[in-house]
């Protein structure tokens, strides 16, 4: 049994460089000392605990300086080797033949036992490529046009290594597919993915590679997990790709389309693991479940990020957002700061099933009518009384947080666009949410309430459960609803006082409350909201919003017109 690595923090951060590979950079650790000792937890706690650090207000590069390095790993994309060490694994068929030492064949089955630099090439119908090498050392594995298949298991099975590189050869098409039904199921390290490794594990290059997990999941490292370069795409009967100790993409393309959750990682032991990092690279999900989820922390810094199909678009305790270009359609909450419990421990290997149900995911309340006590037996706000604020009546989650700090946003959500069972913050960035079109949802859902201190936020969505940010934002914002709903391919725009268009959108689903912040907002000025040139609603900047619902963020239940229950796509002028 090896040895696990010392278990260090995130000191550097990851940024992409030429041909798909790592530059490893400094990173400014703000706070990282006090954020360490937030995380740091006894042995007895539980996994919810472990997974509430409080990171509200930090940047995603803070909240990556606090976790468990990934650079080890990473540091494996830059690797040179001499070709002259290089072993040839050339698979033919049925069997396979190597040109050196530490390449044991059985029939179809090609076992790698030692440390070195393997280049495999060729087709194997029915087999597979063992790792089992108890030494230090990388074991590294050059795919130059190498296609593998198994009826019995993973394609690819790292049993045992120090350290586990991919790289993708220039030029090479490379193809991994596992069976519909794995011979073991049951042992400790048993495989569940087509390519699977117990080790820390690089995927790097500039070669194109297709993994098809017929059985579980796509691509699964059972410790740490980066991905640097190459044109991956992955379809998987579960998750498309898991690090259950991290998960990072610095670069490539990857492509996935997942039956459970595109992108994961569910370590629930360490509050500095189950991260999920997107420093570069150009990632498109398409999943029935989570787009992006992290047991502790979906981190995002750079590169692109487009979610086109999901229940939840992203999900963790602590989601940051502070660099790159994120699009996120799903059919629930579009980014759901939550803190989740642990997963059923079988999960690794047999349970193909959706393990992500939340809370947030139950049947959401309706607005009650005007002077209805809500579902929840609280009583309603008294005459001329709005609540302001955050997200509803449920009771604020400890270590919840979403925070933005930079980057683009745009969220298409059916269910909330913005939700966090916590607090949430924008001060900077450029956000747009399509919300809602039924009232039970919102665009903007906070139960401990929204701080806007700078960037750009535009929130679109029902009336019912209007949110609005906490009228302590630095930063001037206002919360309009039209006086009748809004259709799909209206014009809106929030006009100020001297008849400048100060925010503008083409709805692509029926709309009737429009929430903007932004440093052209002045507070306690009045702004005009119109759709297609005509006059619909006025408001003052820093007043609640009027018709939504719950806690400090909504208006006073009751007031404005129910939405319809359409949806659509999205544009945004």
């Amino acid at each position: 049994m090896r040895i696990p690595r010392p278990r260090t923090l995130w000191t550097r951060t990851l940024a992409v460089a030429a041909a798909g590979t790592l530059a490893v950079g400094a990173l400014a650790a703000c706070d990282a000392t006090s954020a360490t000792s937030a995380a740091t937890e006894d042995a007895g706690t539980t996994a919810a605990e472990i997974s509430a650090t409080d990171n509200s207000g930090r940047s995603a590069q803070d909240v990556l300086a606090a976790n468990l390095s990934p650079d080890d790993t990473a540091a494996l994309a830059d690797d040179t080797w001499d070709t002259a060490d290089e072993v040839a694994v050339s698979l033919d068929g049925d069997t396979a033949s190597a040109s050196g030492d530490g390449v044991t064949v059985d029939g179809s089955t090609v076992t790698i036992t030692q440390p070195g630099t393997y280049r495999v090439s060729g087709t194997l119908d029915d087999g597979q490529v063992v790792v089992d090498s108890s030494a230090d050392g990388v074991v590294r594995l050059v795919l130059d046009d190498a296609d593998v298949t198994s009826s019995t298991g993973a394609a690819v099975d790292v049993q045992d290594a120090d350290q586990v590189s991919v790289v993708l050869a220039d030029g090479s098409t490379n193809r991994l597919e596992d069976a519909q039904e794995y011979a073991d199921t049951t042992s400790d390290n048993a495989a569940n993915a087509a390519l699977y490794s117990t080790a820390d594990l690089a995927i790097s290059g500039t070669g194109a590679l297709e993994v098809v997990g017929n059985a579980n999941d796509g691509i699964t490292g059972k410790d740490g997990l980066v991905i640097a370069g190459g044109d991956i795409s992955v379809t998987a009967a579960d998750d498309a790709v898991r690090g259950k100790d991290y998960l990072v993409v610095s670069g490539g393309t990857v492509d996935v389309q997942a039956g459970g959750d595109g992108l994961k990682s569910d370590a629930d032991d360490d509050a500095t693991a189950g991260y999920v990092a997107l420093t570069g690279g150009d990632v498109t999900v398409d999943a029935a479940s989570d787009g992006v989820q992290g047991f502790t922390d979906v981190a995002i810094t750079g590169g692109t990020l487009t979610v086109t199909r999901s229940e939840e678009g992203i999900e963790a305790a602590t989601i940051a957002v502070s660099g790159g270009d994120t699009a996120i359609t799903s059919t629930d909450d579009g980014l759901n700061a939550t803190v989740k419990e642990a997963e059923d421990s079988t999960s690794d290997t047999t349970d193909t099933t959706d393990d992500t149900a939340t809370d947030d995911q139950q049947a959401p309340p309706q607005a009650p009518a005007d002077g209805e006590a809500p579902a929840d037996g609280g009583q309603p706000p008294a005459d001329g009384e709005m609540p302001q604020g955050g997200g509803g009546m449920d009771a604020v989650q400890e270590g919840a947080s979403l925070t933005i700090t930079d980057g683009t946003l745009h969220v298409d959500a059916e269910g909330d666009g913005l939700d966090s069972n916590g607090v949430a913050a924008i001060s900077g960035g450029d956000v747009v949410v399509e919300g809602p079109t039924n009232g039970g949802n919102g665009a903007l859902d906070s139960a401990g309430g929204l701080t806007a201190t700078g960037g750009t936020l535009l929130a679109v969505g029902s009336s019912g459960m209007a949110e609005a940010p906490e009228t302590d934002s630095t930063q001037g914002w206002v919360a309009l609803t039209a006086d009748s709903t809004l259709e799909a391919g209206t014009e809106v725009a929030v006009v100020d006082a001297d008849g400048a268009q100060v925010a503008t959108i083409t709805l692509t689903k029926s709309a009737q409350s429009v929430v903007f912040s932004g440093p052209e907002i002045t507070d306690g000025a009045t702004y005009t909201l119109t759709a297609d040139g005509a006059e619909v609603g006025t408001a003052t900047a820093g007043d609640a919003p009027a018709g939504g619902m719950g806690g400090p963020g909504g208006g006073q239940p009751g007031q404005g017109n129910q939405t319809d229950q359409s949806s659509s796509s999205t544009t945004t002028s």
